[in-house]
């Protein structure tokens, strides 16, 4: 056993040798090589001459490594007391030789790393997969680490390959004399080069040490195959990576985000293809929607998915059109505050706090109930029912649009209520992301820390009470002391060009997105309170800047709804069509019945009769459950299988929010007013 491991070493030893021999030596030396491996085809006699022959080999190159390297000192101190070499030509000149002799040994180094890989490979037991695991992660990690090296050595021979150009280009200049055209040119370059220089960011010698990064193996994918048709050289292709896609071992795709030549404008064609793919087939989609009578922003769902990955697969920055809907987002609620103002606010405020707070406790309860009789987790059971709690804001936004805002002087009218507690779901959204990380490690928590936990959660929420409060205060200050000069300063610069107008309301909803989000509030709660201090400026105000951002608005809602879209999975909806119609019907019919019952404990005796409408607006789940349904997957908190149920789910209610709404509608709404609701 022991004279088959010292067989197999050496002739491990012996293979970096062979891209040194002929290939009819390194043919022979493989065949021979699995011949000793299988036990067959040579006698005692001949292994043990092929091993001294092999040993010889390696014995005479690793002397000849050493006689290199003493050149390579001799020619390091030559170059050092050479008088005629500037300094800079002597540093670099040196490096070159440092170069070559930090090859020669990671090329030693790598012989003994698998010498000592194939040892603790002898030693291991194959019985063992989790031994095996860490054997294969540690050649895994030395590969990385190696092909790192190699990297980093190329991109040294690049810039003395440079150097060494730059050099040439010198002593051509000095052995004739230039033109002042040349000489301005000359001087252009040097300058140039001090600039990528300076702008240059060394991103990946600073990173590569940090805590938590890992080496990974990726796959570069060209643009497209162009480039075969233009007849450009390698060097060309090189030049032009800025929009090349990595794809590493978990099949995630990556584009570039920032370019290491910051000189050189470059665009994502693949973004700019897919929103200009979205654009044109949502039109033929919302038509189709409008002309059966359904909202047009299924259409636009329908455009996702068409184009996601269970449809044609045409959408390839699936990020960035997720990222780009989400001002979309963002628009809608500052519209939806736009024509909510603090008036009709503080008028229904204790039912847009108190309403959204029992039912997600209801529901964490009868989720709770459901999961101790299906023996689910309980961290599971709080985050599903939490999840299923919340309603979509832009979709009731949608249906809001328009519609008349009461019934007599003095009511409270439906779509106050149902706004008010929809922004309170999406502060409540803010809260529940922050309490996740709590929610994993109560996950695999013992009983004993369970009460640390709690008080985790305690204070969590007490810092969210206290943002609030904070942001409330902040709006007060801004509404008396601040909206009002903005405005009219923004009006008085933005006669007869309306762009400022437009960047001036924008650059105002961004800030109070950026002080909520600050403050760990919700972002869509910094846009609507935004929306809200401008509507107090009065209703020619709410009406000019409306019609300057519907428009933006419309494109972006546009994209929000085809992202959604792009979540859709029909072939999975079609597998499960009778688990998940009934998993909806109870979900909406669940929540259609819980509202009822909390507005009916909140909600003034004359103001009763608006219970059907909000709980009808309630009763779907919100987009955001995607949001959060993936952050739960990726910490382990559901299971995959969950996960898509919740996704399905959630589409189903959403397409079952419209029928709703219109049956409420139909049943509530006086007839001159059911038009405009619709």
């Amino acid at each position: 056993m022991k004279a088959t491991g010292f067989i197999s070493l050496w002739t491990l030893v012996s293979l970096p040798c062979g891209p040194l021999a002929n290939p009819a030596e390194r043919e022979d030396v493989v065949k021979h090589a699995i011949k000793l491996h299988r036990g067959k085809g040579a006698v005692i006699t001949q292994r043990r001459q092929w091993v001294l022959e092999s040993c010889r080999k390696l014995s005479g190159l690793l002397r000849q490594k050493n006689v290199v390297l003493n050149k390579l000192k001799n020619a390091i101190r030559a170059v050092e007391k050479d008088a005629g070499l500037s300094d800079e030509e002597k540093l670099f000149q040196v490096h070159t030789f440092e170069i070559f002799q930090k090859e020669l040994n990671e090329s030693e180094n790598s012989v003994f790393q698998a010498i000592h890989g194939l040892q603790r490979a002898l030693q291991g037991d194959y019985k063992d997969v989790v031994n095996m695991k860490e054997s294969s992660r540690q050649r895994l990690e030395a590969l990385r680490e190696a092909a790192i090296k190699e990297e980093m050595e190329y991109v040294e021979l690049l810039a003395a390959e440079k150097h060494q150009v730059e050099a040439l280009k010198n002593m051509q200049h000095q052995n004739k004399s230039l033109s002042m055209l040349d000489e301005i040119l000359e001087d252009v370059r040097k300058a140039a080069d001090r600039l990528e220089e300076e702008i240059e960011e060394h991103a990946f010698d600073d990173n590569k040490s940090v805590r938590g990064v890992n080496f990974e193996a990726v796959l570069r994918v060209e643009e497209d195959e162009a480039n075969s048709k233009r007849n450009a050289s390698k060097r060309e292709v090189e030049d032009d990576l800025g929009l090349s896609m990595l794809i590493d071992s978990q099949n995630n795709q990556y584009i570039l985000t920032k370019p290491r030549d910051s000189t050189i404008p470059r665009a994502d064609h693949h973004f700019i293809k897919d929103i200009v793919t979205i654009g044109m087939l949502s039109l033929p989609c919302g038509w189709l929607c409008t002309t059966i009578g359904l909202p047009t922003m299924f259409g636009y769902i329908m455009c996702g998915v068409l184009l996601g990955p269970s449809g044609l697969n045409r959408i390839k920055s699936i990020v960035q059109v997720e990222t780009l809907g989400e001002f979309g987002v963002f628009f809608t609620l500052f519209l939806v505050g736009l024509e909510f103002s603090p008036e009709r606010l503080r008028k229904v405020w204790k039912i847009s706090l108190q309403g959204p707070c029992y039912m997600t406790v209801l529901m964490i309860a009868f989720g709770l109930l459901w999961g101790h009789l299906l023996q689910i987790r309980p961290t599971q059971s709080v985050f599903i029912s939490t999840c299923l709690s919340l309603s979509s804001t832009p979709l009731v936004s949608r249906f809001l649009a328009g519609s008349v805002r009461g019934d007599k002087e003095g009511d409270i009218d439906y779509s106050s209520v149902l706004l008010g507690m929809l922004v309170m779901q999406d502060v409540q959204l803010g809260l529940f992301i922050a309490v996740m990380p709590t929610l994993i490690q109560a996950g695999v928590s013992t009983y004993s820390s369970i009460f640390k936990e709690i008080l985790r959660i305690l204070i969590l929420i007490g810092q969210i009470l206290f943002s609030l409060a904070a942001v409330f205060l902040l709006c007060l200050v801004i509404k008396t002391y601040l909206i009002g000069p903005y405005y009219r300063k923004l009006h008085t610069e933005s006669k007869g060009n309306k762009e400022i107008l437009i960047l001036g309301i924008t650059a105002f909803t961004f800030l109070m997105l950026t002080i909520t989000e600050l403050l760990d509030v919700s972002m869509e709660l910094g846009c609507f309170l935004a929306g809200a201090l401008i509507s107090s400026q009065g209703h020619m105000v709410t009406e000019e800047i409306m019609c300057c951002i519907e428009p933006i608005r419309d494109f972006l809602a546009i994209i929000f709804f085809a992202s959604i879209g792009l979540h859709v999975f029909p072939t999975f909806v079609i597998y499960e069509l009778t688990v998940l119609l009934f998993l909806t019907l109870s979900v909406v019919i669940m929540k259609f019945v819980l509202a009822v019952l909390v507005l009916s404990l909140i909600l003034p005796k004359t103001s009763q009769y608006i219970k059907w409408i909000v709980s009808a607006g309630l009763a779907q789940v919100s987009e955001f459950s995607f949001v959060l349904g993936s952050r739960a997957r990726r910490a382990g908190i559901i299971s995959r299988e969950v996960y898509l149920l919740i996704l399905s789910v959630t589409t189903l209610s959403l397409l079952l929010a419209p029928a709703l709404w219109r049956a409420a509608i139909m049943k509530c709404v006086p007839r001159p007013e059911r038009r405009s609701s619709t």
